[in-house]
Parts: C-alpha cells; sequence; structure tokens
C-alpha cells in the first residue's frame, strides 16, 4: 500500500528543509531516500520530477517540487500545525518566503560560483547586488521575532534554512541579527528531530 504522503531526498541536500516542514506539521509520512548518482536522474524518480532534483513530496497523488512550494502546500495541507499565515501575517509571510526562494537563492549561488554582475547587469539579474540582498535579509530577520511576525510560520522554515546554512558555511556574513534568528530556530523540537533524522541517514545515502 502506497503512503498517503512521500518525501523524495537527499539528507545531503535541500531536503532537509522538507523534512523539518514536515516534522514541524507532525504529519506521517514515508521517505525515500535517492542519491545524486543513479537513483535521483533514472525512472521512477523522473517521472515525479523531471529536473532530477530533490526534495520533492507527494501527497495523495499530487507532486509538490520546489522547498519554498513544499513549506507553503504543507501548512494548509495541515491547518491544525498553525504554521499558515493569518490575516495579519500573510504580506509578510508570502513577501519573504519568495525573497528568500528568489533574490536570496540567486545572490548567494552566483557569489559562491563567482559570477559578479556588472553595474548594467545588475538591472537583469533580479536581485540586484549581493550585498543590497544581505541587508534587506538582515532587516527582515531583524523586525520580527519570526520572519511574519512574532510566531512562528512555515515561512520561517524556508528563510531559516537559507540563513541557518549561510551563517553555517560563510554564505553569509556574520551578523547579530542572523545569529539572533538561528538561535531561535534550532531550539525547535521539530528541526532537532528532523536534523537527527537526516544525519542518521546520512552514511546509507552518501
Amino acid at each position: 500500500m502506497t503512503a498517503d504522503l512521500t518525501l523524495y531526498t537527499n539528507p545531503m541536500s535541500r531536503g532537509r528543509i522538507a523534512r523539518w516542514m514536515l516534522e514541524e506539521v507532525g504529519a506521517d509520512y514515508e521517505v525515500v531516500l535517492l542519491d545524486y548518482a543513479a537513483t535521483m536522474k533514472q525512472q521512477p524518480f523522473l517521472a515525479i520530477n523531471p529536473m532530477g532534483k530533490v526534495p520533492a513530496i507527494v501527497h495523495h497523488g499530487r507532486t509538490v517540487t520546489e522547498c519554498a512550494a513544499v513549506c507553503a502546500y504543507l501548512a494548509e495541507a495541515f491547518p491544525d500545525s498553525g504554521l499558515a499565515p493569518n490575516a495579519d501575517e500573510r504580506a509578510d509571510y508570502y513577501r519573504w518566503l519568495f525573497f528568500a526562494a528568489g533574490p536570496v537563492e540567486a545572490a548567494v549561488t552566483n557569489r559562491s560560483l563567482g559570477v559578479v554582475p556588472t553595474d548594467q547587469q545588475r538591472r537583469m539579474v533580479g536581485y540586484g547586488d549581493y550585498d543590497r540582498v544581505v541587508d534587506v535579509l538582515e532587516q527582515a530577520v531583524a523586525a520580527h521575532a519570526y520572519i511574519a511576525g512574532d510566531r512562528f510560520t512555515a515561512a520561517d522554515v524556508y528563510v531559516g534554512s537559507q540563513v541557518i546554512w549561510g551563517v553555517q558555511f560563510g554564505s553569509l556574513p556574520k551578523r547579530d541579527a542572523f545569529d539572533a534568528y538561528v538561535a531561535r530556530l534550532v531550539k525547535r523540537d521539530a528541526y532537532v528531530r528532523a536534523a537527527a533524522l537526516d544525519d542518521a541517514a546520512m552514511a546509507p545515502a552518501a
């Protein structure tokens, strides 16, 4: 019998974001571990995500990919978790969720690849320049305890993951606001559970 909710992942990937979100909503789910060299680039997974990338979730036969989308989807699919935004949080919730998925992701990736847009190219790349993106992200996480206000939401799983990894791996500069935000997030029970599960799966999946 196929599970109602399946996570396709690798513990050394952005799949850790989806795992954290699944633990936050308290859903029962099955895990399929994929490796980069083979199963991630082959059928049957390519029928689920033709990009050959993880994570992907399949819920009641419907596929969701892209980490920000997975977080938003699960918050709505499991409303009892209380992780979808209320009316007062909705604007900041979507604004910063997609800011992290767009400008932050692009700026950090380009910087890690040594790509520095010229002044003319900054008009084309969408995020402008890395320093501006970092400054705006800092302002966003410093404005409230959490990204959409004083309450943890699904947007914090995605935005928080970007900041946690940025601080850990040095793709974001040292900022007090980043450190304070990370400190709040990594204490969450769901974060701790998800990290332990992925760490335990890391050796056989490597």
